[in-house]
């Protein structure tokens, strides 16, 4: 049996250990941030109105942060919108890409339909009184060749709402 030099083993294990460190390890992804930046009820019908369909037409925009170090594609985004505790409607935003460790603002006109069990909620708002809001919701983000990661249920952003009044009385 021939002994090796211990030279001769430290070489091919330093090369080995040295490669491990180079090869990609798990990727860490971060979840975006999603941030209420405006909301403003434009119009509201009531049930029992004679115009149709009682509706809140609702503009919103969201500020979408990614603190990762690769562009996303924000697909799927979907939202309960709940004022003082109560779920009033859903949401659906358009997707929008934010650039890596950036962000990016989405806009999106809402119609979301009103019943006699959330009118309340927005009459307080066309009243120009003031509520608090949250959006619970979920999201796809597209990390280009990392794939695609679901995020959520939960709180995509919350905050307090008033605005001037949009009825007279």
């Amino acid at each position: 049996m021939r002994l090796l030099p211990a030279t001769a083993l430290a070489v091919p294990t330093l090369t080995v250990l040295g490669l491990a460190a180079c090869a990609p390890g798990p990727q860490v992804l971060q979840v975006p941030g999603v941030a209420v930046q405006s909301v403003r009820l434009t119009r509201l019908s009531l049930p029992g109105g004679l115009s149709g369909a009682p509706v809140a037409d609702v503009s919103m925009t969201l500020r979408v942060t990614n603190p990762n170090p690769i562009a996303l594609k924000m697909t799927n985004i979907s939202a309960t919108l709940v004022i003082d505790g109560a779920d009033v409607g859903q949401a659906s935003f358009p997707r929008v890409n934010v650039p890596a460790r950036g962000s990016a603002d989405q806009d999106a006109d809402l119609s979301i339909p009103v019943t006699l069990n959330t009118a309340a909620s927005f009459l307080k708002v066309a009243r120009g009184q003031q509520v608090s809001y949250r959006l619970d919701g979920t999201f796809t983000a597209d990390f280009g060749p990392l794939g695609l990661k679901e995020f959520g249920p939960f709180t995509l952003s919350q905050g307090q709402w008033k605005q001037p009044p949009v009825l007279p009385f």
